[in-house]
């Protein structure tokens, strides 16, 4: 019940965002080939989170949708709603979409919205410029999603505004350029120098812990991360190696999981060896404390020292090592 409150709350809070844009009658239709029967599920697409909103049913391998709703939007479609949803960028056009029926939902050909032909062609690109891609298209919500997804964790908070800028004024009301500008807020927040705002959680073992319990006693490594996510794991050895290093020299980590599972979690601690303090809200990306550090990928790390003041972000590989070894041998 209470996820079905906070999904439906996140949903109006999106549409009120996006006031400015009509609700219009979905022209959506397409083929399930090898599939004869069942539903079909049109998703809503709200920051990283999807909520279904319609279903259809298939009848002789075909179904349709005249949703009123947002457009042009993001939106997901699946067969199941289990399997994370094909994202579409979907039009007033009419559109068709055909399912892969030996790869069902994971891979489907879009025809009719020219709004998702162009995010075809952005995910194809190599080494984009999202500057010169927004002069292209500043009217296109392919551009504003692109910044939000794909460069706002690797952007300064000013070349962010000065991205957000370049983009069409009636972009701005979308729910993409609003949690762009709430972000430029908070990087500014938990900038280099500033103090690392205070948090709590929970432990596997159901035990509390904040932030400021652990302060005090060196350098500490605030860890974003999660079992699921495939970097997050590839980066963990190395953590695990600089931990054992310097862990008796005044370093300690405090680990934060976007996990949705715990027994999943608890196994990804297991299996990665990760010998210090694990909390997680269990929230995957509804979590407060990635909210108040703004992280918009993972992994992600903050290093704090014996005041929680920020000394460094997001060190990844032997850049961690590096830093310590300078800073605990001065």
């Amino acid at each position: 019940m209470k996820r079905t409150i906070l999904a439906i709350g996140l949903l109006v809070f999106a549409f009120t965002l996006m006031h400015a844009q009509e609700k219009t009658v979905l022209r959506l239709s397409g083929t399930t080939n090898g599939v004869t029967t069942g539903k079909v599920y049109l998703h809503k697409f709200i920051d990283k989170y999807y909520v279904v909103i319609d279903s259809a049913w298939v009848k002789k391998g075909q179904f349709s949708f005249s949703t009123k709703t947002v457009l042009p939007e993001i939106y997901g479609i699946s067969l199941d709603t289990k399997e994370n949803p094909e994202m579409l960028f979907l039009d007033k056009n009419q559109i068709t979409v055909d399912f892969n029926s030996t790869n069902q939902n994971r891979s489907v050909l879009v025809k009719g919205s020219k709004l998702h032909t162009l995010f075809t062609e952005y995910r194809n690109r190599e080494d984009v410029k999202i500057d010169e891609f927004i002069k292209q298209h500043p009217s296109s919500l392919v551009a504003a999603y692109a910044l939000y997804r794909d460069f706002s964790y690797r952007l300064t908070p000013s070349e962010l505004q000065a991205d957000i800028n370049l983009l069409d004024p009636a972009l701005h009301k979308t729910n993409y350029v609003q949690v762009l500008k709430k972000l430029i807020k908070t990087l500014d927040v938990v900038a280099v120098g500033k103090s690392a705002p205070e948090f709590s959680g929970t432990t596997p073992e159901g035990n509390i812990v904040s932030l400021s319990n652990r302060l005090g006693k060196g350098y500490l490594l605030i860890d974003f991360w999660a079992s699921w996510c495939p970097p997050c794991r590839r980066e963990n050895p190395n953590i695990v190696k600089t931990f054992q290093k310097y862990k008796d020299k005044g370093f300690d980590i405090l680990a934060i999981s976007l996990d949705k599972s715990k027994d999943k979690w608890i196994k990804g601690i297991k299996d990665d060896h990760l010998d210090w303090t694990q909390i997680s809200e269990l929230k995957f990306w509804q979590s407060e404390i990635i909210g108040k550090y703004g992280v918009r990928a993972i992994p992600s790390n903050f290093l704090v020292d014996s005041k929680g003041i920020i000394v460094a972000k997001n060190l990844y590989g032997d850049d961690l090592d590096h830093l310590l070894n300078e800073l605990l041998n001065k």
